[in-house]
């Protein structure tokens, strides 16, 4: 690996997660996926076997290594899904004003008037009244393929329900989603638990940071407790709009956004452009609603069925990332930054003195970029925290380590992690640079840095840059002006 790679364009600061899925593995979809600008590819666990995700993820790191792109991996387990069994895979349509009865009994088959479900305690679950939303990918809000019922009487393990919209459900699996009642199931199965252990026993993977995703009520009541121990949060907003009221899911996300600014952890929001599953463009809704994503402060925004199965997965990359391009030039950054200091109080870190002043020094020269130099990423996500106008070229610097029996440089796994925080874009330095020198420059490592940087047009003669590094024990920012 040459002493930086993937960095040559900035489309955006805002990352693009795509979910791969029949749409969009091939290696060809993919590269093209990487070269609109997806930084993270996430496989999504509640459907698909896992050698089909095998495949996919081969063919990832296939395309990869031709576009010259980094890229991370984002797996989504199941949780505590309830679902709709149609072994036939005939469309089912349900007529409005129409009663449809959920069964435990999987061994019957799905009809117009049957859904077998895969839970044994839903009648004792819910109550009359009550609003149960079904559909392949959740409730969307398009009328036709998902289903919204209401809840009229419960006999035995049997729950009837009343139809309140006509829609056709096709494929061979639903979800199934209770407004705002708990349902007992756990929320990490056993198959996930199974995950975590094995990767704790995989050497580097146990560094894996792990993102909850708040899809009800429930997680917004313990969101505080939840954004702790979590590395990231996702807002899973098509669920969230079922156990909320639609004029209250815009408050919670920014508050929730807001929350996971301050403390400096990814926040993630979903289902933006849902109408590009099947179109070209977004509608004039969708394209403000990913403006607002961004001004509102999240990392990245996160797309599901419209690159899993759509018909268009790399234009949509592309028109998101445009999309925040524009948001991000008109994002009041000096509010933010005030905000972010204010949060953290005095007397402040160390550390998070160094990361807020190498950004108020890089606004205050316009500098081009800021670069940093890392070994774990810790300090450039936390320059990334005070959300800097300009990107933020972490470079990551390998750490030699041993078992006893082998070295082994770490530093890949440190670099893609840092890929789904905002404007952060992650490189490789070459191990055989000297990374802290004692000498006080990193001038081997700094000058490929801005060859590079020249090189793609992200640093122009007479640019102000900003550089981040640890000397000896103590760590310096400084200002340096390119001559011609």
């Amino acid at each position: 690996m040459g002493a930086i790679e993937g960095w040559s364009f900035f489309p955006a600061m805002t990352k693009i997660v795509g979910t791969l899925g029949p749409k969009s593995r091939s290696v060809e979809i993919i590269s093209r996926c990487l070269e609109a600008g997806m930084s993270v590819a996430r496989f999504d666990f509640s459907w698909g076997e896992t050698e089909f995700h095998q495949e996919t993820l081969n063919n990832l790191k296939v395309a990869i290594k031709s576009t010259k792109k980094l890229c991370a991996v984002m797996l989504d387990t199941v949780g505590p899904e309830l679902q709709v069994f149609n072994k036939t895979e005939h469309p089912i349509s349900l007529k409005a004003d129409s009663l449809v009865v959920l069964t435990p009994d999987q061994n019957k088959e799905a009809t117009s008037n049957l859904l077998p479900i895969n839970f044994g305690g839903l009648s004792k679950a819910v109550k009359t009244g009550d609003a149960i939303f079904i559909g392949q990918y959740l409730f969307t809000g398009s009328e036709t393929t998902s289903v919204w019922l209401e809840v009229t009487e419960v006999s035995g393990d049997d729950v009837v329900c009343l139809i309140k919209n006509s829609a056709t459900l096709s494929g061979q699996l639903y979800t199934l989603h209770v407004s705002q009642i708990r349902i007992d199931l756990p929320t990490l199965t056993d198959k996930d638990k199974e995950a975590r252990n094995y990767l704790s026993k995989l050497g580097d993977l146990n560094q894996t940071q792990i993102f909850a995703k708040i899809e009800n009520v429930e997680g917004l009541t313990h969101f505080d407790e939840i954004l702790q121990e979590a590395d990231g949060i996702i807002l899973s907003r098509g669920n969230l709009g079922i156990d909320l009221p639609p004029e209250k899911v815009f408050l919670f996300q920014k508050a929730a956004v807001y929350k996971c600014n301050m403390v400096g952890k990814p926040a993630v929001v979903t289902r933006v452009v849902d109408s590009m599953t099947d179109n070209l463009r977004p509608t004039r809704a969708e394209a403000t609603d990913v403006a607002n994503a961004v001004l509102d402060g999240s990392d990245a925004i996160l797309l599901g069925a419209e690159t899993l199965r759509g018909l268009y997965p790399v234009e949509t990359i592309s028109i998101v990332g445009k999309i925040c391009a524009e948001a991000e030039k008109v994002s009041n950054q000096d509010l933010h930054f005030k905000k972010a200091v204010k949060y953290v109080g005095e007397p402040m870190t160390h550390l998070e003195s160094i990361a807020s002043s190498a950004v108020r020094a890089a606004i205050t020269v316009k500098a081009s970029v800021i670069i940093c130099f890392t070994s774990s990423g810790r300090a450039a996500r936390l320059i990334a925290k005070y959300r800097p106008t300009m990107p933020v070229i972490s470079i990551v610097v390998p750490r030699l380590k041993t078992n006893q029996l082998r070295w082994t440089f770490t530093g890949a796994f440190e670099a893609r992690q840092c890929l789904i925080v905002r404007g952060l874009f992650p490189t490789l330095a070459d191990p055989r640079h000297p990374a802290e020198s004692t000498g006080g420059t990193n001038e081997s490592i700094l000058k490929v840095a801005l060859d590079h940087g020249k090189a793609t047009g992200v640093i122009k003669p007479h640019d102000h840059i900003v550089v981040c590094q640890r000397v000896g024990n103590a760590s310096v920012v400084k200002i340096i002006q390119l001559e011609d």
